[in-house]
């Protein structure tokens, strides 16, 4: 998928300036939120099937802890930075405020395609990182959950082997675990949930009818074919247009998500779905649709194409797909941008939940937690709704606002500046 070559962390860092303008920040206020408070780079050696032994290198960033322990995901991707793995754990930071979670912000990864690698070699390489960063971990210090290309499997492995390092079962360092290792029910899809919650919210606030009413998903991962479940379970949309990183399909009469994914899980993807017309990865971005979940990578609407956007609603699943310079272009169109760390905030939200619940050992009903994350969802929603009214700015402005202020003041209460 086409991307603006841009560097995900410096996005962050300006984001958060406009933010700080704002709010009037003091200099080293301002200054030591610009920054991760701690970050470690590690290379650690893994034996690979065939014998030989291959080099990894992974990072974790601890960019907050003012609010609490840190949380964020563990990234496996072949394209993985330190600038990728810090600008997600800024934005983990600002999410966990916005949100009013009683954490701070990480993120960690690793620099690997796992398509490549066999299930022992996966095992290996999610052992080999644990060992090599686990000083930084524990359940009220820092805890990973999964995230692009890891799974609740990795996680599970992850979690024996710190309980292995530490001696004693820690079922609470790890969040996004399966269900009978102490995950929590409504895990798998609460990112798109959480997104979903939001976009009912704004078509409430827009006057917009969403039943029949069309939207595309760009990125058919976890997050992008929840979102097309969801949003025609709950809402009553009709998904015209899905892709990945292969590339598109689209239907005006609507895209069958069982027949789709039924197609990707055989084919590995959902090019030459037989029910639709093959389009380009981006082409979803630009469809005359109502409601358009980006939910694959950062960077893919920019000041090259915003004004090519005709979607009535945009709700960001996917960490950063939108530029600052596309933000301000959305809001002069006029289209309602549901920003990402308040709209994929229901991973994390649900994860939070998880670890409660692997503190006290007992586990709450599916139904227990759909409830308590759309009371969250809608409750941050209208906070950064109200925000975006009151201040006159674009939304991904106003949940700045809200989640900055939040940690401003936990930093300044702890007498840190």
């Amino acid at each position: 998928m086409a991307t603006e070559k841009a560097n995900p962390f410096s996005i962050a860092q300006r984001q958060l300036d406009e933010a700080a303008a704002l709010l009037a920040l003091q200099p080293a206020l301002h200054a030591l939120l610009r920054e991760p408070v701690r970050e470690l780079t590690v290379n650690f050696p893994v034996k690979m099937d065939d014998g030989s032994v291959k080099i990894f290198k992974g990072y974790r960033v601890q960019y907050n802890d003012a609010r609490g322990p840190t949380k964020g995901g563990l990234r496996f991707h072949p394209d993985e930075t330190i600038d990728t793995v810090r600008a997600l754990a800024a934005w983990m930071t600002w999410k966990c405020a916005v949100l009013d979670l009683p954490l701070g912000g990480a993120k960690g990864g690793v620099t690997c395609n796992p398509k490549s690698l066999s299930p022992f070699e996966l095992e290996r390489v999610a052992r080999g990182y644990i060992r090599a960063v686990y000083r930084m971990l524990g359940e009220e210090t820092d805890i990973p959950a999964p995230d692009v290309y890891t799974t609740p499997q990795v996680m599970a492995w992850m979690m024996d082997e710190y309980s292995v390092l530490r001696g004693h079962n820690v079922p609470g360092v790890i969040t996004g675990k399966p269900l009978p290792l102490g995950g929590s029910a409504g895990r798998e899809d609460a990112t798109a949930r959480g997104g979903v919650c939001c976009v009912r919210e704004a078509a409430n606030i827009l006057g917009l009818n969403l039943k029949g009413a069309t939207a595309a998903v760009q990125g058919f991962g976890n997050a992008g074919r929840f979102a097309h479940r969801l949003g025609a379970e709950l809402l009553g949309l009709k998904v015209v247009a899905v892709s990945d990183s292969k590339g598109g399909i689209y239907n005006e009469d609507g895209l069958d998500v069982e027949a789709v994914q039924d197609h990707k899980r055989k084919t590995g993807s959902v090019v030459n779905f037989p029910e639709a017309d093959n389009i380009s990865s981006d082409a979803p971005l630009f469809l005359d649709v109502e409601v358009l979940f980006p939910a694959a990578l950062e960077n893919v609407i920019s000041a090259r194409n915003a004004e090519n956007v005709k979607a009535n609603i945009v709700a960001e699943l996917a960490n950063g797909p939108t530029t600052p310079e596309a933000d301000h272009i959305l809001y002069e169109k006029g289209i309602y941008v549901i920003p990402d760390f308040l709209c994929n905030a229901g991973g994390v939200t649900v994860s939070y939940f998880e670890l409660v619940q692997n503190a006290y050992n007992y586990y709450w009903p599916l139904e227990m937690v759909y409830e308590r994350l759309d009371n969250r969802m809608t409750a941050a929603f209208h906070t950064v709704h109200n925000m975006a009214v009151q201040r006159n700015v674009h939304n991904r402005l106003a949940a700045y606002l809200v989640a900055v202020a939040k940690v401003a003041e936990a930093v300044s209460l702890r007498g840190w500046v």
